[in-house]
C-alpha cells in the first residue's frame, strides 16, 4: 500500500560521499517502495548508472574528485534527459555564487524531509516520463 504522500515507485541512484546520509536516503526512498542504488562518488556512480537504467538521480554537491554539478553534466551527456536531483547544504551559496547548474533539474537543500524528496520526486521525474524518455523501450542494464 503507498505511504500518504508517496510518488509511484521508481528506480533511483544516490550519490553522497558520506555514507551516513546515503544510507539514510536510501531508506527513506525505500520507504515509499522506490528501488535504490548507491554511489559514494562520481566516479562510482557512472560506473552504476552504466550499468542499469535510472529514472531519477539524486546527488550530493559536495564530493571528492568529482561534485554533483560535475557528475550531472557528464550522466546528461550520456542521457540528455535523465532528470538530476541535487541535495546540499551548500543551496543558497550555490545560487547567490552564479556556480553553474544547468544540468540539475531540482535542489532539496540539506536537512531534508521524505516529504521534501518526494515533491522533487514528483516535479522531475513524473509517473509518465520513463516511458517517454526511453520511447517505451528498456535499456538493457
Amino acid at each position: 500500500m503507498p505511504k500518504p504522500g508517496a510518488v509511484s515507485p521508481r528506480r533511483i541512484l544516490v550519490v553522497d560521499d558520506e555514507p551516513f546520509v546515503c544510507d539514510a536516503v536510501k531508506l527513506m526512498l525505500e520507504f515509499d517502495g522506490h528501488i535504490v542504488e548507491t554511489a559514494s562518488h562520481g566516479k562510482e556512480a557512472l560506473q552504476v548508472f552504466g550499468k542499469g537504467k535510472f529514472d531519477l538521480v539524486i546527488t550530493d554537491w559536495k564530493m571528492p574528485e568529482m561534485s554533483g554539478d560535475q557528475l550531472a553534466e557528464a550522466i546528461k551527456k550520456l542521457v540528455p534527459e535523465q532528470p538530476v536531483v541535487m541535495i546540499t547544504a551548500h543551496a543558497e551559496m550555490l545560487q547567490t555564487a552564479n556556480v553553474s547548474l544547468k544540468c540539475v533539474d531540482a535542489i532539496v537543500p540539506k536537512p531534508f524531509l521524505l516529504d521534501d524528496l518526494r515533491k522533487a520526486i514528483a516535479k522531475v521525474a513524473p509517473a509518465e516520463e520513463p516511458q517517454k524518455r526511453q520511447g517505451g523501450k528498456k535499456r538493457e542494464a
